[in-house]
């Protein structure tokens, strides 16, 4: 059953790989791996019923009916078994234990349950939303928004009145545009003194408070929530700590994720904030591999940070594809990231933390057109873009690179990033 193993750990050839997980980094690394010509039994377990799907539509299109559970499939229906990819849906994985050579994984599926043996095992396990434990949080109309279950709850909850979204961060704002663009009442109760704190600058934290407060939502800055109200069946408010009280028939939770990492914690990985691995998303054993919202990657350099983008579910499941292939690991592009807030476009590149100066380029014939670049010693690290797609792009392709020119190059907003970056072209 199991192939031999090199000094790295890494199994050389293995008859039979299995992946727990199946949203876009385990798609992406079954198809990668077998598009590389791996030829052994390769095995998705999801937890979910649904085929594979794509979740950045669900806090828009999937809410604006835009969307629909065939047009957000990851991968045609038939894929799975024109590929030999045995997809085992709807089981919940139980237990995993290293065996000599590999790996036993238990999973109830179909009311039964099923143990198996493997070679490698990939942990793509994903995130899962943080819950609130205040008085009135167990209301079933006190929803959350992580899968495809969970869009359809909300979709179905947007028309009965005003919505308060707790937190001020990426699901939370799309979910108060869309809502807002579909003519419901929406609050945004936020704890802290900004809009997105931990993901973005000031700047481009402002421009999106005004540009929701511009959408008629009500944005509360510095608002704890303290209870749920509700009489009855029914959600009154959400209660905040300094008496107010928002009205409210719906309560979206949207303050953050925390990675799934208890079957790593079974096989006693290391663990910090997510399941710890490298560059080639091998974990503390040097064995198991973990890709995707449930990992946290260490850099060559020794700093560790997490990326729950699909950027990273998919860099992540080529690099982990290619070590089992065999092939040399290749430099990973600059990580991105986009979120559609409305009318408003934001893309991100590159990792801005550390950075030590910003320079902030405006349009002056297209205002709403804000690029904010970011430096660490003069040397260009990270950008957000407001509304300035081909900027990003141009960017973007400089990072990647490795052109990192300083803030004095970039300057004049007279003249166009594309031009000012050219020479990461040559």
């Amino acid at each position: 059953m199991v192939g031999s193993q090199d000094e790295s750990g890494a199994t050389a050839s293995p008859h039979s790989v299995v992946v727990v997980g199946a949203s876009h980094a385990g798609v992406q690394f079954a198809d990668r791996l077998r598009s590389g010509g791996y030829t052994g039994e390769l095995t998705l377990i999801s937890s979910e019923p649904h085929l594979p799907y794509q979740r950045p539509p669900l806090s828009k299109a999937w809410l604006k009916g835009d969307a629909t559970s065939e047009s957000v499939l990851l991968r045609e229906p038939d894929y799975y078994a024109e590929h030999k990819i045995e997809l085992v849906s709807g089981a919940r994985v139980e237990r995993l234990r290293r065996i000599p050579g590999g790996v036993e994984v238990k999973y109830l599926g179909d009311a039964d349950v099923v143990v198996r043996q493997f070679d490698r095992l990939v942990l793509a396990t994903g995130a899962r939303p943080r819950r609130l434990g205040l008085p009135g949080t167990d209301h079933p109309d006190v929803l959350v928004l992580r899968d495809l279950n969970d869009a359809q709850s909300l979709a179905a909850r947007v028309a009965a009145g005003p919505m308060v979204v707790v937190g001020g961060g990426f699901i939370g704002l799309e979910v108060a545009a869309t809502a807002r663009a579909l003519g419901a009442e929406v609050s945004v109760i936020e704890a802290g003194d900004r809009l997105l704190a931990r993901a973005v600058g000031e700047d481009t934290a402002s421009t999106l408070l005004a540009a929701h407060r511009a959408m008629a939502t009500n944005v509360v800055l510095g608002a704890v929530p303290a209870s749920i109200t509700h009489r009855a069946d029914t959600i009154q408010g959400v209660r905040l700590e300094d008496g107010r009280e928002l009205p409210a028939a719906t309560v979206l939770l949207g303050i953050g994720a925390e990675a799934r990492t208890e079957l790593a914690e079974q096989l006693g990985l290391e663990c910090d904030g997510g399941i710890v691995v490298d560059d080639r998303c091998l974990a503390s054993d040097g064995w198991t591999l973990a890709i995707g919202d449930c990992t946290t990657h260490v850099s060559g350099a020794g700093s560790r940070y997490r990326l729950e983008s699909v950027d990273n579910a998919v860099e992540q499941a080529n690099a982990a594809a290619a070590l089992l292939l065999g092939e040399s690991p290749s430099q990973r592009p600059a990580p991105w990231f986009w979120s559609d807030q409305g009318d408003e476009k934001l893309q991100i590149v590159g990792l801005a933390s550390g950075h030590t100066s910003t320079l902030v380029r405006v349009d002056p014939q297209r205002p709403r057109r804000r690029v904010i670049l970011y430096f660490r010693d003069d040397a260009l690290t990270a950008a957000e873009c407001l509304n300035a797609p081909a900027d990003f792009v141009a960017l973007r392709s400089a990072l990647s690179r490795g052109y990192r020119p300083g803030p004095t190059e970039l300057a004049d907003a007279t003249i166009p990033l594309k031009k000012l970056l050219a020479p990461a072209r040559s």
